[in-house]
């Protein structure tokens, strides 16, 4: 069995087709349909069912299926890191919660790196994505929080992805709101003082569970609900529409015109760190993303360091 053969598998199956899948292919109608027909003898099965309109997959060919695009994705995936620590210049690749202070922390690495070859990433994205990124080597470090409600959840995925979680900081659940929001003078507000308003969170994708919200207490009924998918969009509604979002009260110096963060009362604790896989060791850059992180972080007086 080869790559090759399991990539005209899968291109065969996408197409419907030896005929179709050989032109995407640049290869000939025969080279496929050999290394299908080679597969089926080693395999013992049979993949494919032939007819005049195409072909189809049989049970077998379903389940083989499943496996090959698997085998292909880790070998492309393989090979693209190998490529990537080849290739000269540096790179950082972070993926993260829709944290202000994440940005803050990236946007200066990249202010003050001196090299004229590099690749800068900053993937902005869903819990589920973020221990996957880091699990598949896309990027080399992640940034997400831990709290009493999705701890165990969180941390037995990121045990299966050979992940490691180390805390940055601890902070209190605060309420972010825009500065003309009927809540905004007040020194905190309780869960009660909120049901007026709709909640703001962000689209997990298809890992909806409550254990993977952004946003603490997200398992507390709400029948105002308004999600979405980028921090702009968040920032507008926050500033031009009465609404609401938990996180940790850390505002940066872009947020502080607009927006305005107060403490819930009785508030869970949120612990925000980076994770990082167990086999990868920080390069200069990830240690100067951390370091930068925990400086923006300390000048915000709403957090405790861990």
């Amino acid at each position: 069995m080869t790559l090759q053969q399991l990539r005209y598998l899968i291109a065969v199956a996408e197409c419907g087709s030896i005929n179709a899948a050989a032109g995407n292919l640049y290869t000939s109608q025969s080279n496929v349909s050999a290394a299908v027909s080679e597969l089926e003898r080693e395999l013992g099965i049979e993949i494919f069912t032939r007819s005049n309109r195409g072909v189809t997959l049989t049970n077998d060919g379903t389940e083989l299926l499943g496996y090959a695009r698997q085998v292909v994705e880790q070998a492309d995936l393989l090979a693209t890191r190998f490529r990537e620590k080849a290739a000269p210049g540096a790179r950082l690749a972070v993926s993260t919660q829709h944290y202000a202070f994440s940005l803050a922390a990236f946007v200066n690495v990249v202010e003050h790196f001196q090299g004229s070859e590099f690749e800068f990433v900053l993937r902005e994205t869903t819990t589920a994505q973020i221990i996957e990124d880091v699990s598949e080597f896309r990027s080399e470090v992640g940034i997400l929080y831990l709290d009493d409600f999705n701890e165990r959840v969180l941390r037995r995925a990121m045990a299966a992805a050979r992940v490691a979680f180390t805390p940055l900081f601890s902070a209190d659940v605060h309420v972010f709101v825009g500065t003309g929001h009927p809540l905004a003078g007040k020194p905190s507000v309780r869960l009660d003082d909120l049901a007026p308003y709709a909640r703001y969170s962000f689209e997990q994708g298809t890992v909806n569970s409550f254990h993977y919200s952004e946003e603490p207490l997200a398992y507390i009924p709400c029948s105002k609900n308004i999600r979405y998918t980028d921090r702009a969009t968040l920032s507008n509604l926050l500033t031009s529409y009465n609404g609401y979002t938990l996180s940790t009260g850390v505002l940066t110096s872009e947020m502080q015109s607009g927006i305005v963060s107060i403490p819930l009362e009785d508030a869970p604790v949120m612990h925000v760190g980076y994770i990082m896989h167990e086999e990868r060791r920080a390069t200069r850059l990830v240690e100067r993303y951390i370091a930068e992180l925990k400086r923006v972080i300390a000048e915000n007086p709403s957090v405790a360091r861990d």
